[in-house]
């Protein structure tokens, strides 16, 4: 079973991508984003899904430290922001992000997206 890490600090939003995701993958979960990059290190996930609104440490700042690590560069990281204005996907993609997904999340989108990742 692949391993995804969600980086994600809305309670609400956390328990929504479990329950869409708990049947077909193993999922680890951190609520900010020095977390998700310890949980990075700790877990070397399949797949991130990360926030980008987080407290402590942006999602930005979090994916620019996985990515710039040997071990976990690999790792392919999906932005979800609930900012869906012009300049962030560009803003996402810079920071390492591989892919970009506005919330509210469309799930076909969701499930397609990390068909193709995974």
């Amino acid at each position: 079973m692949k391993k995804i890490l969600i980086v994600e600090d809305v309670a609400f939003n956390m328990d929504l991508l479990v329950q869409l995701l708990e049947d077909e993958y193993e999922l680890v979960t951190a609520v900010d984003g020095a977390q998700g990059v310890q949980m990075a290190q700790q877990e070397k996930p399949d797949l991130i899904l990360m926030d980008i609104s987080l407290p402590m440490m942006d999602g930005y700042e979090a994916t620019r430290r996985i990515k710039s690590s040997d071990d976990l560069r690999h790792i392919p990281i999906v932005a979800l922001t609930a900012h869906a204005m012009s300049g962030d996907m560009e803003k996402t993609l810079e920071a390492g992000c591989d892919r970009y997904l506005s919330k509210p999340l469309d799930e076909d989108l969701l499930f397609a997206l990390l068909a193709e990742l995974l």
